[in-house]
């Protein structure tokens, strides 16, 4: 079946241009599109796509905190970010909100579709400058902080069983559900389970959250 998608977007050309785009996929299924935060949250959850496509720079309540909101709402809900901002801050800002990945505006439309099918099998799509960024920070902090509690050590995870901190371990490398069923002999059905868990416990709402999470960032 195609992934259903909705946009957020208040850029009218270019979100009738990229649902044009979307029509003639057989991957995904255009089933809605917004204009503002505050018309999307209070008709998505009733629509229920699976993954939303979502603009920064909205008219009044911003992408961001539209993400935050509709992950709390909805929290199998799917949010990529789809925005002309490369600043780090922004990057950074979104995926603690709870976005699975972060592209740029730029992104060619089938680019756009296969990250739409990535993120659904749970990677973490970015645009290439977006991921060289995050990997810099990550180098960053790394050379800055010679010593970071480990999983074991950390009060954070103490709460988690040996196969959740498997399943997270797996998916902080950029596993996808399949993959790490392979890689712990479960279902992928199995490794959602797990992650929902992983989720209450850590009181995030997403796999950008847990990851940041894990990794010290939040």
């Amino acid at each position: 079946m195609p992934i259903s998608v909705a946009l957020i977007e208040d850029d009218a050309p270019f979100a009738e241009t990229l649902q044009s785009y979307l029509r003639l996929s057989k991957s995904v299924r255009c089933v809605g599109s917004y204009r503002t935060a505050e018309t999307a949250l209070e008709q998505v959850p009733a629509l229920s796509p699976e993954l939303l496509l979502v603009d920064i720079n909205l008219p009044k309540m911003n992408g961001i905190e539209f993400v935050e909101r509709i992950t709390t709402l909805c929290p199998d809900l799917l949010c990529l970010m789809l925005t002309m901002y490369e600043e780090s801050p922004r990057i950074f800002d979104a995926l603690k909100a709870g976005a699975c990945g972060y592209l740029l505006k730029r992104t060619q439309p089938a680019e756009i579709v296969e990250a739409i099918v990535q993120a659904h099998e749970g990677g973490s799509p970015m645009s290439p400058r977006i991921a060289r960024q995050v990997v810099g920070f990550f180098k960053k902090s790394t050379e800055a902080a010679p010593l970071a509690p480990t999983r074991a050590t950390s009060p954070q995870f103490t709460g988690l069983t040996d196969r959740e901190c498997g399943v997270l371990d797996l998916l902080t490398k950029g596993y996808l559900y399949k993959e790490i069923g392979d890689q712990l002999g479960i279902s992928p059905h199995t490794v959602s389970n797990h992650l929902r868990q992983i989720y209450g416990k850590l009181h995030v709402c997403s796999r950008a959250q847990a990851v940041a999470k894990y990794r010290g960032l939040a």
